[in-house]
């Protein structure tokens, strides 16, 4: 274990190739998602992720509010993401930071390029994202949590929206940061893709990588998206498959 000031550096990666948690460099961390955890909102769904646990709400489409930012042509996609001032170990003040208005800007745009917001004019989509326990990666389980959302309200969208975060730790590229490699890794890149096409909505980089380096990430990324899509498919058919517990009522 070595240091930089103060801080000391964990060992991210055995000679094995071992992270600090057991994993492979390929490999998730355990994912759980329940879709309509909320009885009062239109869609929501919860997302355990590793050590996040992140609740996401769906509104609408509704009446605009303010009404100024009313489009004629098309739906408004307003999203809020933010982290609950006990959901990390260091003190934080309650509210929205810059960090979160942020986050709340980016994730917005991304649904907004996959929801079909022309068959809504005049209205809002209204998503909101609370992270209850972080522990790095928590843009990336917002997203998954406001995607499964989105399909629980029954918004009709592109597709679903996988998202993961790829991460450079010591000197290589790893799928899905837990907390110490986003500390003390060399880079974090936060991405979401529609699966259908590989169509990248959101892309951000922390860190420096090399081109080389970028596109094994991005490929991993890729690999990492395509097995949450099914997470994320998995959790609504088990919300709306017929019950097998009445075989009459699910014949009917």
């Amino acid at each position: 274990m070595g240091s930089v000031g103060a801080k000391e550096v964990p060992t991210l990666l055995t000679p094995d190739g071992r992270r600090i948690d057991g994993r492979r460099l390929d490999e998730l961390r355990p994912l759980s998602i329940t879709a309509g955890a909320l009885n009062q909102a239109d869609g929501s769904a919860f997302v355990e992720w590793g050590m996040n646990k992140v609740m996401a709400a769906v509104y609408g489409p509704r009446e605009v509010h303010p009404r100024h930012l009313q489009e004629n042509n098309k739906a408004i996609v307003q999203c809020r993401y933010n982290m609950a001032a006990f959901s990390v170990d260091e003190r934080k003040r309650p509210g929205l930071d810059r960090r979160s208005q942020e986050i709340s800007k980016v994730i917005a745009e991304a649904f907004e390029s996959v929801i079909f917001v022309e068959e809504f004019p005049r209205t809002s989509i209204d998503v909101y994202i609370e992270v209850l326990q972080a522990n790095a990666g928590t843009r990336c389980a917002g997203v998954v949590a406001a995607s499964v959302a989105l399909a629980d309200a029954g918004i009709p969208m592109v597709d679903l929206l996988p998202s993961v975060a790829v991460g450079k730790v010591a000197g290589s590229i790893a799928l899905d940061l837990k907390k110490e490699e986003d500390n003390f890794g060399e880079a974090d890149l936060p991405m979401a893709m529609v699966p259908q096409s590989g169509r990248l909505v959101l892309l951000q980089m922390e860190g420096h990588m090399n081109r080389e380096e970028l596109g094994q990430a991005l490929d991993l990324g890729v690999q990492g998206c395509r097995q949450i899509h099914e997470k994320m498919k998995g959790a609504l058919r088990e919300r709306y498959a017929p019950s097998s517990a009445n075989p009459q009522e699910a014949n009917a």
